[in-house]
């Protein structure tokens, strides 16, 4: 039989977070595991597959990288295992492609059957044999192999196959394509006749199909298609990646933040104990930060999202499904503390900041074994994902040094400055008004952005290997940050001060609008766009300048007319501003996506 469920937003959680679960059979060791992993219904490929698995049936899936794959079968597994489990021979395989993969399933079948006792060995090339040696000695339940390595201790006499009950292929198209064929069918051809058959794959090319006709028997077939976007309704996210060593992502992460200085943001965790261990790592590097995962009570959630919204908190961290959906106005950046094992995670994630035609930002911290997750994301999404180096020190200490120009030409165009002017007469008679100025400013920088612990570490680069375009579709999108790509400026830029900020609620989508909609300008010609609380700056070429401000001055942002005239520092050829290069290597914190 068959099956082609097309996926949905997924429903509210349940308050009993197994209760999804539990309609499947799952036994109670399992429900528990499930429920303190904060996981609260299954997604359809779990829904369709675990039933299936459980009754004995083999199974012919195809699903996209992730979307849950490793539970639809790890379940079942750890379900159907004995409770008696002397003996020292596997009981289930499953091969994998990769290390990382191998790792990832290995820790989820540790995750899932904690409370059953389960016995799993990951096997990959790279390990030492001989602790790989010793566990299949001592005797285990699951092995989770590549398929180079597990042919390999089939040959030494150290993996023994003749209990089978499952064998597992999963991601067989990538197995196949990485030339593993004749490998998998040697693996097969040791492991029992009568056996279980499960196999997943992201495509079903005829030479998958011939892989199933010849070693599953009558398997059910599942097919679980992505979802695909609203038309008209697709995220404009600026999307980009760093390349991060795991012992230096807190750092990394504060680094990112400083520089690109969010009202509100997301970072995302793969589990409840990372959230909030991350939590406190960045409460204590000076940020105000609020954990959000399954475990927490309906009154604890509605406390975190109160602060989030009135601005009280600023960073929330939070799992997948606790984020569920969220929909924070004042989002303007996602953060993936890990790369998100499927496509699907990731898109669901970055809409955060993309729906209604929002905009925003979507930063990954990719440790180096993750780049090529990152290239499949970017190969299912058909979106490109920049790697950008992590800010240095210089360039952190150049940001907050725009940060404060901003924030004192605010104060300088709107608040009642008269109260200090004898401060300035008095000190001017002692000091020259240049020496006083930058005494005011240093206190201002100082007051306003205070440094954390470790604001003068030099943060490990972690060099990846050019990757070579070949997609089509990707001339001109996504321009480097820091000057690469994108299409070509050959007039300069300036800004043009806008006199509505925030306070007036004003967005970078209503600039965009009134300046595309009251002039002949493309919106791809807005470069970045500065919101602060009571004024605006929005980058535009030379040659326009002048046309966007009198559209503007005729008309109405918000309901409300505006102050529209030239940036006093925003001339430049090019510059974009008094910060010159600055602004060059930073974008804006709300700037307009021109892919």
């Amino acid at each position: 039989m068959s099956s082609a469920p097309v996926p949905t937003d997924p429903t509210p959680a349940d308050p009993d977070e197994a209760a999804a679960f539990a309609d499947l059979g799952l036994r109670d060791e399992l429900l528990g595991a499930l429920s303190a992993l904060g996981y609260e219904e299954p997604t359809p490929i779990q829904r369709e597959a675990i039933p299936t698995l459980l009754s004995g049936r083999d199974l012919l899936g195809q699903a996209a990288t992730g979307t849950g794959k490793t539970a639809a079968f790890a379940l079942p597994l750890l379900q159907r295992m004995p409770d008696d489990r002397s003996g020292g021979e596997p009981l289930a395989l499953v091969l994998v492609p990769t290390r990382e993969l191998a790792v990832q399933v290995s820790e989820a079948f540790h995750r899932y059957g904690k409370d059953l006792g389960a016995r799993v060995l990951p096997i990959y090339g790279g390990q030492p044999i001989g602790r790989q040696l010793r566990a299949l000695d001592l005797g285990v339940d699951v092995v989770v192999a590549t398929p180079g390595r597990a042919l390999d201790h089939i040959a030494r006499g150290t993996l023994r196959l003749g209990n089978l009950n499952t064998v597992v292929l999963d991601e067989a198209d990538e197995m196949l394509d990485m030339g593993f064929a004749e490998d998998i069918e040697a693996i097969l051809e040791h492991a029992p006749e009568q056996r279980q058959t499960v196999l997943f794959s992201a495509t079903m090319p005829a030479r998958i199909d011939g892989l199933a006709r010849k070693h599953l028997s009558d398997p059910v077939r599942i097919q679980i298609g992505r979802e695909q976007p609203v038309a008209g309704e697709a995220p404009r996210v600026r999307q980009s990646a760093y390349i991060v060593a795991r012992a230096h992502k807190p750092a990394a992460l504060g680094r990112v933040l400083d520089v690109e200085s969010p009202t509100a943001a997301i970072v995302f965790c793969r589990s409840r104990e990372e959230v909030d261990r991350l939590t406190e790592t960045m409460n204590g590097r000076g940020y105000r930060a609020e954990a959000l995962h399954g475990g927490m009570s309906q009154e604890q959630r509605d406390r975190v999202m109160g602060r989030l919204r009135s601005g009280t908190a600023d960073l929330l961290v939070a799992t997948d499904v606790a984020a569920r959906g969220l929909d924070v106005e004042q989002l303007t950046h996602v953060v993936n503390y890990d790369v998100p094992s499927a496509p699907e995670s990731y898109v669901h994630r970055i809409g955060r900041v993309g729906r209604a035609g929002r905009e925003g930002v979507a930063i990954t911290l990719a440790e180096p074994r993750e780049h090529r997750m990152l290239k499949t994301i970017e190969r299912v999404t058909g979106q490109r994902i920049a790697i950008d180096k992590i800010p240095t020190v210089a360039d952190l200490r150049t940001r907050r040094l725009e940060l404060t120009q901003a924030a004192l030409r605010e104060s300088l165009l709107e608040d009642d400055l008269e109260p200090f002017r004898v401060i300035v007469e008095t000190l001017s008679d002692e000091f020259d008004m240049m020496e006083v100025a930058l005494a005011a400013v240093r206190l201002a920088h100082e007051a306003t952005l205070p440094g954390s612990a470790d604001e003068d570490e030099e943060i490990p680069q972690v060099a990846v290997r050019p990757q070579r375009e070949t997609r089509p579709g990707y001339e001109g999108r996504g321009a480097d940050r820091r000057g690469g790509g994108g299409r070509p400026r050959t007039g300069g830029t300036t800004q043009v001060f806008i006199g509505l900020g925030r306070r007036a609620g004003v967005r970078p989508q209503d600039l965009v609008g009134a300046i595309t909609g009251e002039t002949g300008i493309n919106g791809r010609d807005i470069g970045s766009i500065e919101i602060a609380d009571r004024f605006s700056l929005v980058e535009v070429p030379v040659g326009v300048a002048d046309e966007v401000i009198q559209g503007l001055r005729g008309s109405t942002i918000k309901g409300r007319k505006a102050t529209v005239r030239r940036d006093r520092d925003g001339d430049g050829d090019g510059g974009g501003g008094g910060g010159g290069g600055g602004e060059r290597r930073y974008e804006s914190r709300e700037r307009r996506d021109r892919r």
